[in-house]
Formats: structure tokens, C-alpha cells, sequence
């Protein structure tokens, strides 16, 4: 085996081993189908523990890439070629509404403790007009948040900061205009298709199955943007599996389109790393990420923002580099200060560790 631990450096060894074999298998190495080393044998070659083996294992679990099978062992289950056959959506009746109000009780005097350092350390400062995509302090903040935390390598100007979801979705329709066509889920986020329907673009509908859009159905469609939810998309509760992320990049390189990657509430997943994304996966710069504060700290915030492919930044200058920023500046300081300090991370850590309690009981 060719695997490396490289104890140097501040990853986990579990998570070290976790991205070689994710690499490998998407790449073919082990094909679907083939047996992974075992625990015992892999811990051997690195020395490490099997504890080690069996973290980065069930990570790879997680994702969708194996699957576990007693007394057997490790097996992948991702393909590079799938397509599924049609099959009844799943409907889970205990996902939350969006709009229903914050599930992570964000801690008020954290909240408030910050706001009075904000206005402190910036005075009158906090009075200012925003630049058109945000305050240069949130979109770095987030930049180095995403990049530590969700694998998410950008610039700053790349980020653009929005009031919430609905904004930032005519934002994207503006971006690429009216006489492209549009492709969401079905069931979706209903205020998706609100904002498709107000802005009189031509949009279709595509079934969701068990892991994500059909194949059949994804396959046929002609759209230029397909907006997803690969992450517990609402209200089917359906999360598209590690093979169907990597099906929607293949068919969006195919003709040069683009994905809209809505990654609400990912944070509070309760898998032990956090959720791939689409952005970090794609090697196509064909992939708008967007997410919003809405559940992490409070939908009161009003505050979204969204990744923009590099190739994309000139034109959204271009075109709406005139709109001015709808979030205040100093809310925009508040999020920064949060994020920075390390209070954000640690809540939806906090939030996690109860969920997963909770699981387990």
C-alpha cells in the first residue's frame, strides 16, 4: 500500500488516511465492489491504531464512498458511472421547515456580548455604506472559515454577502439572465421556485430519488443552471450520495453549465467531519456555493452569502457590481467578530456533540 501518515503536520492521522482513500476510490483505484484493506492490515503498514483504520473508515461510511458489511468488512459503493433507476422519493417528516425559526439557540449573551464589542472597536465606523458585495472583514472571515472548516478554497473576491437566500437567488438570475434555462428539484425549497417563477425565467422540475435527481431525468434535461440541495434538501430530507455529487459535476462539465449549491444547514450535520460540498469537489470553477446564517445564529439575521467560481467574478462585477450591499454594516461586523473569535465554531460544534448525543441514547 502506498498510504502515508505524515505526523508533522496538524491533521489528524484518521483524516490523513481518509483523503487518500476518498482519492483513490473516486479516481478508480478501488472500484465499486472491491474490498478495502483490512483494519488490522492497514493499521500494520501505517503504524497506527485500528481505532485510526476505523475512524477513517467510517468517515468514508458517511460520505456514501463503502459500506460496512458484518463480518465481512469495508466494501465501496461508490460508482463513477452510476445511473439509477427510477424510484420513489423519500419523505422525512421530522425536517424542519426554513422557515421555521433557529433550532441551533444561539447563545443571546454571546450574541449581545459581541454587538458591544463591535460598537466599541468601531465607532461611528459601524454608520458606513458596505461595499457592494460586503464588508471586506465578513467575506475574509468566511473565506478563512470555509477554507478551515468545509475544504473550500477562495478568495475574498469571490464572496458576495446578501440578505439571505431569496436575495442572493436573484442575484444568480441576474448574473446569467432571463433566457437561460433553469433546472430545480422536485420537491424543492418552495421559495426557490417563488424566486424562478417571479423572475420569468424558463425553469424545469426534476424528480428527486432516494440519493439525489433521478438519473434518467438529470440526464435529459437541457437546463444551463441546475440548483440543488445536496444536503438534506427540504422537505424530502433527501442527501445526495457521494456517487450522485459527483454524477451532477460530470453532467454539469459535459456542456459547460453551472450548479447553484444551496448548502443550508450542513453545519449541524452530525457526521464526524463535516459535509463534502461541490465546491470543494469540482475541478471546473462551475460551482456557485451559497449558504445563510439563518439556522447557525439566527434567522432574524437576515444575512447569506455565496461563493462565486473565479471565471464568474469579472462579469458579476460587471453586471451588478452597481447594487449596493443590503446587509447592515454593522450586523456584517457581528458575523465577522463571531466567526473570528472562534464563538461561531464553537456553537454549531456544541450543537453537533447534542445531536449526536442525542442519536445515541
Amino acid at each position: 500500500m502506498k498510504y502515508t501518515i505524515d505526523k508533522g503536520v496538524a491533521s489528524p492521522a484518521y483524516l490523513q488516511l481518509y483523503k487518500q482513500l476518498q482519492k483513490d476510490i473516486v479516481s478508480g483505484i478501488y472500484p465499486c465492489g472491491k474490498k478495502l484493506p483490512s483494519k488490522r492490515i492497514m493499521a500494520d503498514e501505517l503504524a497506527v491504531s485500528t481505532i485510526t483504520v476505523e475512524h477513517a473508515y467510517a468517515l468514508l461510511c458517511d460520505e456514501g464512498y463503502v459500506e460496512a458489511r458484518q463480518r465481512s468488512g469495508y466494501f465501496v459503493i461508490f460508482r463513477t458511472d452510476d445511473v439509477f433507476l427510477s424510484s420513489e422519493p423519500i419523505f422525512l417528516s421530522t425536517v424542519a421547515s426554513h422557515q421555521s425559526g433557529s433550532a441551533s439557540d444561539f447563545p443571546l449573551s454571546v450574541l449581545t456580548k459581541t454587538m458591544r464589542k463591535v460598537i466599541t472597536d468601531h465607532g461611528e465606523g459601524i454608520l458606513n455604506l458596505s461595499p457592494s458585495s460586503g464588508c471586506i472583514e465578513l467575506r475574509d472571515a468566511i473565506r478563512q472559515y470555509l477554507a478551515g472548516s468545509r475544504g473550500i478554497s477562495a478568495d475574498t473576491e469571490q464572496i458576495v454577502i446578501g440578505s439571505g437566500s431569496e436575495y442572493l437567488y436573484t442575484l444568480i438570475v441576474e448574473l446569467f439572465g432571463r433566457d437561460k434555462k433553469y433546472a430545480i428539484e422536485l420537491p424543492s425549497y418552495k421559495k426557490i421556485e417563488q424566486v424562478y417563477l417571479a423572475s420569468d425565467v424558463h425553469y424545469e422540475k426534476l424528480p428527486l430519488g432516494n440519493d439525489g435527481i433521478e438519473s434518467p431525468a438529470l440526464w435529459c434535461s437541457d437546463a444551463d443552471i441546475l440548483h440543488i440541495s445536496p444536503y438534506r434538501s427540504f422537505p424530502s430530507g433527501v442527501t445526495a450520495s457521494a456517487s450522485k455529487r459527483h454524477e451532477y459535476l460530470r453532467w454539469a462539465s459535459a456542456q459547460n453549465r453551472y450548479l447553484v449549491e444551496d448548502d443550508f444547514e450542513s453545519e449541524f450535520s452530525v457526521s464526524k467531519k463535516p459535509e463534502e460540498t461541490l465546491f470543494s469537489l469540482t475541478c471546473g470553477d462551475n460551482v456557485i456555493y451559497m449558504n445563510t446564517f439563518s439556522k447557525t445564529i439566527s434567522p432574524s439575521l437576515r444575512i447569506g452569502y455565496m461563493v462565486l467560481p473565479k471565471t464568474l467574478v469579472p462579469l458579476f462585477k460587471e453586471k451588478l457590481g452597481f447594487y449596493s450591499c443590503t446587509v447592515p454594516t454593522f450586523m456584517q461586523y457581528v458575523v465577522a467578530e463571531l466567526i473570528a473569535n472562534g464563538d461561531f465554531e464553537r456553537h454549531i460544534n456544541r450543537v453537533r456533540r447534542a445531536k449526536r448525543k442525542e442519536l445515541n441514547k
